[in-house]
């Protein structure tokens, strides 16, 4: 039995909302989801908590207090609550409530009835054509340097080149890496969770790649994990690069892939093999294919 089964057997309707907040968050851990995701849903469990009474039972939320709730951190709370903050706080609400229902802990769902409210999130910060010229630059430099690092560009344009997210490329390990043959050189992103098959892939590297990874195994010598440091490690080394390129944007994993996809877009015509290099659904890709028609049309 996993963790999460055992946790969510001691829930009923008398259970108070924070034991059993606690039981969703090892759901959630469970389920191989983001570590991001984990600490996001949760906030914002917590917070609902922290409206009610503490002996506020999951079987006595009725779909009125939570909308009193959602009204009152739109005008009651001092902290103000953005368009995008409220959304995903339903969001968060309705998959707590369905998770409690599904596994027959409460008898109705409150937050079934709740008004999803949908934003148009703005569009991702991408790289300019000569702003890649400057930051590749800049991570050459460091790379042939007076100590030389190899570690900035190969952490850079890997995530160029491919558009991994931040997660999966902390998750990389070496034997990830098929790099024997020339002539097919790639990277095979893999999930644990077997419920996240369908997101497996292999991408393809360039000859660049491989030869300043070799530099870069020969100076760190990982032994497992691709890249073994934190994660607020390696957005620093990120942010370096983009002020050593006297870059104004904040360099960060989210522009590097959104820059790679966008780069794609552009210039391959079967747009269903961008969804597949991205380990994406169809219903995903139609908002991330929106968003590329728009970024494409301003570039």
């Amino acid at each position: 039995m996993s963790n999460s089964q055992s946790s969510n057997l001691h829930i009923t309707q008398q259970t108070q909302l924070l034991p059993a907040i606690q039981a969703w968050e090892i759901y959630l851990q469970d389920q191989d989801k983001s570590i991001y995701t984990v600490k996001a849903f949760v906030s914002d469990l917590q917070l609902l908590a922290s409206f009610f009474p503490p002996d506020k039972t999951v079987g006595t939320i009725t779909t009125s207090d939570l909308n009193n709730f959602l009204k009152w951190l739109e005008t009651g709370r001092p902290v103000p609550c953005s368009p995008k903050s409220l959304a995903r706080r339903i969001t968060s609400i309705k998959a707590f409530f369905r998770w409690l229902k599904q596994f027959g802990r409460i008898t109705i769902d409150p937050a079934e009835k709740v008004v999803q409210k949908s934003v148009i999130s703005p569009l991702p910060e991408v790289l300019t054509e000569a702003e890649q010229e400057r930051v590749l630059e800049a991570a050459n430099k460091l790379r042939s340097a007076s100590k030389p690092d190899a570690r900035p560009l190969t952490l850079l344009l890997l995530l160029l080149e491919t558009g991994l997210k931040k997660g999966e490329c902390l998750s990389l390990t070496l034997n990830h890496l098929n790099l024997e043959t020339p002539a097919d050189q790639y990277i095979f992103v893999r999930y644990n969770n077997p419920n996240y098959r369908y997101k497996e892939r292999k991408i393809s590297v360039s000859d660049e790649w491989v030869q300043v990874y070799q530099e870069y195994v020969e100076q760190y010598q990982p032994k497992d994990q691709l890249f073994p440091w934190s994660p607020r490690r390696l957005e620093y080394i990120l942010e370096d690069i983009g002020k050593e390129a006297g870059l104004e944007k904040h360099l960060s994993f989210d522009m590097c892939r959104w820059t790679s996809v966008l780069r794609d877009f552009t210039t391959t015509e079967d747009k269903d093999l961008i969804r597949q290099k991205l380990g994406i659904s169809k219903i995903q890709w139609r908002e991330i294919g929106a968003k590329l028609n728009r970024l494409s049309s301003q570039s």
